[in-house]
């Protein structure tokens, strides 16, 4: 590895978004951190990019496995500044709210939230929250969703992890200026990775006996078609690295590819019209009046 490159850490780095975001960083001569947690993973990255890449096992939960991958990173930096982080690591728990265990919920927050506070406190000081910095600060790269902004009924706790994320990188964008740190957030529509892959495979079954059952359904239905269809997750890289480079990057990039018409309308809906619309799409008018009638 040459040790004159600028490094950044990527985690969540074993598929989709991250990946193509180390490909990216890779080819334009950083080196690369990426974190994963299986040892097949690790193995494929190397395999991959070669020299240019080190694999960290931690999964962002896990305190004592982020504190160590920190130390390696630091030993390595020999007291140079990380010139970024790119919190992609996370997770999507689908269900209507009311029938969601506690646990996944819970788990949903741990990792989208918690787990990124997690990491970004432990690589803060090596991107130049120390005093002397030892180098130009980094970026902090937080990466969210338009789901961080408009909910969606069945994934709740997804929303909830990403607009809770909105929230902290505000706060922490502020706090940062102490140090000359910036922090972007990313907020990509629905990009064609893996996740809809595992978004088929029964992800709401759990459901389907109660009143939501066949609305849930419908929605991970076009929910999969769309992800499947929809651009690749190179697009949201080139989003990175104009967070990673650009000399004044925007505080948000939206990352929608070919979704940006449907994203704009729904912003420019009023909430009670897009409440109404939702109902009558999903069915929840037929539901209320057929509970209405057996009372």
């Amino acid at each position: 590895m040459s040790e004159a490159k600028k490094a950044v850490v990527v985690t969540g780095a074993s598929t989709g978004i991250g990946e193509a975001c180390v490909r990216l960083l890779v080819d334009a001569g950083y080196f690369v951190f990426g974190s994963v947690r299986k040892a097949a993973d690790a193995e494929r990255l190397k395999a991959q990019f070669g020299d240019d890449v080190a694999p960290l096992f931690f999964d962002v939960t896990d305190a004592a496995a982020v504190a160590r991958a920190a130390q390696e990173v630091a030993a390595w930096l020999q007291g140079r500044t990380l010139a970024g982080l790119v919190n992609n690591a996370g997770i999507a728990v689908p269900g209507p709210l009311l029938h969601v265990p506690i646990d996944d919920f819970r788990r949903q927050l741990e990792v989208n939230v918690i787990g990124v506070m997690q990491v970004t406190q432990a690589f803060a000081p090596l991107l130049g929250a120390r005093d002397p910095q030892g180098g130009p600060p980094g970026r902090i790269v937080n990466m969210s969703s338009v789901a961080g902004k408009i909910a969606q009924p069945f994934f709740g706790p997804y929303n909830a992890s990403k607009f809770a994320l909105e929230g902290m990188s505000d706060a922490l964008r502020r706090e940062l200026t102490a140090y000359g740190i910036r922090v972007i957030v990313i907020e990509p529509g629905m990009i064609s990775t893996p996740i809809w892959d595992k978004a088929e495979d029964g992800a709401f079954a759990a459901f389907d006996e109660t009143i939501y059952g066949p609305a849930a359904r419908r929605v991970q239905k076009w929910a999969v078609t769309q992800g499947r269809a929809a651009v690749g997750p190179e697009h949201v890289a080139q989003a990175v690295y104009r967070a990673l480079t650009a000399p004044r990057p925007p505080l948000r990039i939206l990352a929608l590819g070919n979704r940006a018409l449907s994203h704009y309308a729904q912003r420019l809906i009023p909430p009670r019209l897009m409440d109404w619309l939702v109902a009558r799409r999903l069915g929840f008018d037929a539901i209320r009046a057929r509970l209405a009638a057996s009372r």
